[in-house]
């Protein structure tokens, strides 16, 4: 009796961290959808900004690959506060950098 107390009240509190913590979300005005994709785009940034770093050179279906997954990052970050991911800013910087370079050798190869 005493150990399905204990499992019900373990239950109950991780219930109400859980609301407590999508409550948080909402009062920040974001929505949880966009919460979860920051936090899923902040992950791929991690290797992207590793990526970005080792390869000088891609492949054009590397840098296609690298783009799309940019683009993806790029709108989940626009959907949350700045506050949240000013410490990976130094990232996101980088990850634009080669963006904004593997899409100017498209272009110039596209001309």
């Amino acid at each position: 009796m005493t150990i399905l107390a204990i499992i019900y009240i373990l239950i109950f509190v991780i219930f109400a961290l859980a609301a407590y913590a999508i409550l948080q979300i909402k009062m920040f005005g974001m929505k949880i959808k966009d919460f979860w994709s920051f936090i899923e785009a902040n992950q791929m940034l991690d290797k992207l900004y590793i990526f970005a770093k080792q390869y000088e050179k891609m492949s054009p279906q590397e840098q296609i690959i690298y783009l799309s997954e940019a683009e993806k990052i790029f709108k989940a970050f626009d959907n949350v506060p700045d506050a949240l991911w000013e410490e990976e800013y130094d990232k996101y910087r980088e990850v634009l950098s080669k963006y904004k370079d593997i899409k100017m050798i498209r272009w110039e190869e596209g001309s």
